[in-house]
């Protein structure tokens, strides 16, 4: 892994969100940990906005670890999915747990993201399914 970083979330820092980011030659993985709401959101910001923004094209969010996600992380990951998209990119998501999956669901978001049952298993264009 290249980056480990923290961030404290929730009422007096109750929650943590860990964000880990291993490179490789044809993708970027972010592997969450924790909860991600608006207090803990800074530093998975900050490695989406890096990882769209460098080659290779593909940025996998890895949210098997994720216990919680709210409006904010799938704002985030809306935008990251446009900025890739402009950039000849993809974003794609992997491991989403229950929680995740039904954020996905019920806002219609799984529909345009590939998803993906392992992060081994993601691919660009290959849309994948849990």
């Amino acid at each position: 892994m290249d980056a480990d970083t923290e961030a404290v979330g929730g009422p007096a820092g109750a929650a943590q969100l860990t964000v880990s980011v291993d490179r490789t030659a044809d993708r970027r993985v972010l592997r969450l940990v924790g909860e991600l709401d608006h207090d803990s959101a800074g530093p998975f910001r900050e490695a989406l906005d890096t990882a769209v923004a460098e080659p290779p094209p593909l940025v996998v969010v890895d949210c098997s670890g994720l216990s919680f996600c709210d409006s904010t992380g799938l704002n985030l990951l809306l935008r990251a999915r446009l900025a890739a998209l402009s950039n000849g990119g993809e974003v794609v998501l992997a491991g989403p747990t229950p929680m995740v999956q039904r954020m996905l669901e019920i806002t219609g978001a799984g529909e345009i993201f590939g998803v993906f049952g392992t992060a081994a298993e993601a691919g660009p264009g290959r849309g994948g399914g849990p």
